[in-house]
């Protein structure tokens, strides 16, 4: 039996990456999962297909995490397909990196958007299935760039920094309903965007780190799965660092 046996979870930007090796692991620990992508492709509709070889029920939803609107209707469609949600990923997030001196008003508003309202949206909106259950684990997705900040992301580091206060003051709010949210705050993680990095940069910051070397999508992942599970079902407003120890 699976650690989230019986349980649906919605996952917001889950085509690629972290969001998708996060839904591959749930379906395998028995959950449903449903998820949402940006934009409508192939590689979206096929991305169904292979999730289902692994076992349990899934579906994606063509959305905007970043509408308030969007995320609403998102919300409600879940819950009428899979009768409730149980968990939510707040995964959604791009990054627009630049210097402060170049940066435009866009590119930070972007970021902010999608990054950070966009969890206000689905948490707001995931609130009364939850409340309802007087049940539910909601988990946000920040960044060690959130706690330590980094030249050239600002926009990024406040707005995953911004997810770590948001985590702690909706685990206050809705704590009293048995509603856990906590953060996850990943480190240097090899996905497909980091191969186009040039490698002596990227062997730099794996010599930088404790363990040596950069994590893994799936790092990512067995986390949420233990955050999302009656594993940790005494644990709320935390931040987990799945780092390598390249912040401690």
């Amino acid at each position: 039996m699976g650690l989230l046996e019986n349980k649906v979870v919605l996952i917001t930007g889950a085509s690629r990456g972290i969001g998708k090796a996060i839904a591959e692991e749930c379906l395998l620990q028995g959950a449903t999962v449903a998820f949402s992508y940006l934009r409508e492709s192939t590689q979206t509709r096929e991305l169904e297909i292979e999730l289902s070889k692994n076992g349990g029920r899934v579906k994606g939803f063509l959305s905007d995490a970043s509408n308030y609107d969007a995320a609403q209707k998102l919300v409600d469609d879940v819950v009428e397909e899979f009768g409730t949600i149980d968990v939510l990923v707040n995964n959604a997030g791009i990054t627009r990196d630049t210097l402060l001196m170049r940066m435009t008003e866009e590119q930070w508003d972007a970021v902010i958007n999608v990054n950070l309202k966009s969890a206000f949206n689905l948490t707001k909106a995931v609130q009364r299935p939850m409340l309802k259950a007087r049940s539910g684990s909601i988990i946000n997705m920040s960044s060690v760039v959130g706690v330590k900040g980094n030249a050239g992301q600002s926009n990024y580091a406040a707005s995953k920094a911004g997810l770590i206060g948001f985590t702690k003051s909706i685990a206050a709010e809705l704590g009293s309903r048995n509603i856990r949210c906590n953060a996850i705050a990943p480190g240097f993680i090899e996905t497909e965007m980091t191969k186009s990095l040039d490698e002596k940069v990227v062997e730099e910051w794996r010599n930088g780190i404790p363990l040596k070397r950069g994590g893994q999508p799936l790092d990512v992942a067995k986390a949420t799965v233990f955050l999302a599970s009656d594993m940790s079902s005494y644990i709320t407003g935390q931040t987990l660092h799945v780092c390598g120890g390249m912040l401690m």
